[in-house]
């Protein structure tokens, strides 16, 4: 009657169930990817010498984002026809030089997601103040 757990059967449903087990809870230990958007209020930008900083942009909170790491992010914003500024896209860590009033990005690719993001904004020399509106973020993440 217990022959079959001698000559082996019960070892290797033992080994199958917990190599099933090691597969699914390493696969469930990664993050998984996605993304999230954010739409940030306008602001006024008035100097050259300093740069402004919108309001930062998280994640929601219903997503967890404790190891996942940025990747491509997309941004958009509208400043005046003829006005001349100098952007930027930052993270804590660091902060990318914008190309145009929209574009997207991997310079941030690896930094952390859980930590917000938010636009800078200065005047070129010589400009008159500005008001910036329209910004928006789309951040993918892994």
């Amino acid at each position: 009657m217990l022959s079959w757990v001698v000559r082996g059967t019960l070892p290797r449903i033992v080994l199958l169930l917990v190599g099933c087990l090691l597969i699914g809870l390493t696969g469930s230990a990664q993050a998984a990817a996605g993304s999230w958007s954010a739409q940030i209020p306008g602001m006024m930008v008035a100097m050259s010498d300093r740069a402004s900083a919108s309001q930062n942009a998280s994640p929601p909170a219903s997503i967890n984002l404790q190891s996942g790491q940025l990747g491509r992010i997309q941004w958009q914003f509208q400043s005046p026809p003829g006005a001349l500024l100098n952007a930027w896209l930052c993270h804590p860590e660091q902060c990318v030089a914008l190309t145009g009033m929209r574009g997207s990005t991997t310079a941030l690719a690896g930094q952390r997601a859980n930590a917000p993001l938010y636009f800078r904004f200065a005047l070129r020399p010589g400009q008159r103040p500005v008001r910036v509106q329209g910004l928006q973020m789309i951040v993918n993440y892994q």
